[in-house]
């Protein structure tokens, strides 16, 4: 990958993520897309800023954003963007959440950023060169049993609607880990999967921008991603299922039923 491309989308990230913490306890402006799917002025905000570092540098390149859609652009390069995932847990004050920069070339996605501006915490990864915790090598964990596993999920958006989704597999991965956490980021859940935080992580409903970024560092860490059916994962495929690879085949056992 280009190393202006990289520059660009860890500047993009970085100063998405300033207004993320200059605005973050004192939101004013809540939107609601959804009956529970929030918005702030901070998701706008940053997105804008990001967007516009993007263009300036690459006016030509696709950008697919979450709040402002496909460009529509014509190009071999693609932006996949999410300004502010866990919004709302930042609408709320509660410190999860983060900025999801990835960029797919040729259909492939080939360069991720993933930032948590409070903590910090810089996670990136490349495409065939590994994956990074502040410029640090990091590794998926080492589990070898469910049983012992700590896992994270989520819930989506039309959960009211839809009351079985994703409750029948929470229940069965309950009795058959040790825990299970649901922190409302799926970005960082997938971060934390690469780094050996949790040892693996599903979910259904995302979309590109939620999971983009976050799937290549899993595999760049070492890590196992694919559908609940154990196919080969696509940023456009609606499931994910990301482990430390060594109980894979267990979760996709759970999720088979």
């Amino acid at each position: 990958m280009d190393q202006d491309i990289k520059r660009i989308a860890l500047k993009a990230a970085q100063e998405g993520g300033a207004i993320l913490r200059e605005y973050f306890g004192r939101v004013k402006s809540v939107e609601h897309k959804g009956e529970i799917d929030l918005v702030t002025e901070a998701d706008h905000e940053s997105e804008a800023r990001i967007v516009s570092i993007i263009r300036a540098a690459y006016p030509a390149h696709r950008i697919l954003a979450e709040e402002t859609g496909d460009s529509g652009t014509v190009s071999s390069f693609k932006w996949i963007i999410d300004p502010l995932d866990g919004t709302t847990n930042y609408a709320h004050g509660y410190p999860c959440f983060c900025i999801s920069i990835a960029v797919e070339h040729d259909g492939q996605i080939r360069y991720g950023v993933i930032y948590d501006p409070l903590r910090e915490e810089l996670f990136t990864a490349e495409k065939g060169c590994g994956a990074f915790l502040n410029g640090h090598p990091i590794k998926v964990s080492t589990t070898q049993a469910l049983n012992n596993s700590l896992l994270c999920t989520g819930f989506p958006y039309n959960v009211r609607q839809d009351m079985d989704s994703n409750l029948s597999n929470f229940r069965s991965f309950l009795m058959k880990s040790q825990a299970i956490r649901r922190d409302g980021s799926a970005a960082l859940d997938l971060c934390y999967t690469a780094a050996g935080r949790f040892d693996g992580f599903w979910e259904q409903q995302l979309r590109p921008w939620d999971v983009a970024a976050g799937s290549l560092i899993v595999s760049e860490a070492g890590g196992s991603v694919s559908t609940y059916r154990g196919k080969p994962f696509s940023i456009y495929d609606t499931e994910i299922v990301a482990s430390n690879g060594i109980i894979h085949e267990q979760m996709l056992a759970v999720l088979r039923g």
